[in-house]
């Protein structure tokens, strides 16, 4: 939902003002603001093939739909999803302890976030 660690992750991975990419041991990051937030469609899409070019390996989301899921598997990402009241911080250190599982499907229906 912001451009810090601090900040609390968006239930919304397509439609979420930013994204933040993290390395996970160092912590060093780079938040980007998402060009889909505000797509007439296709966010899921879009969100999924800008976070696949940068080079991600995981994503920690809130919800991911049924395109972006694809996209994002299609890509070799893997998802890790429920973290809608958890901080960036909160989730890579949950992430580096393992305590969190990996999902291996959508987390809600299309359109879910869409307004």
């Amino acid at each position: 939902s912001g451009q810090s660690l601090e900040d609390t992750i968006d239930p919304r991975f397509g439609r979420c003002q930013y994204f933040i990419f993290v390395d996970s041991e160092s912590l060093h990051f780079e938040a980007i603001q998402n060009p889909a937030a505000n797509a007439g469609g296709g966010a899921g899409t879009k969100s999924g093939q800008l976070v696949a070019n940068k080079g991600a390996e995981v994503v920690l989301t809130g919800h991911v739909g049924p395109n972006a899921f694809d996209t994002l598997q299609a890509a070799g990402l893997k998802n890790i999803v429920g973290l809608s009241d958890t901080t960036v911080r909160q989730a890579i250190e949950g992430f580096n302890t393992g305590s969190l599982g990996y999902c291996d499907m959508p987390s809600v229906k299309a359109h879910h976030g869409a307004v």
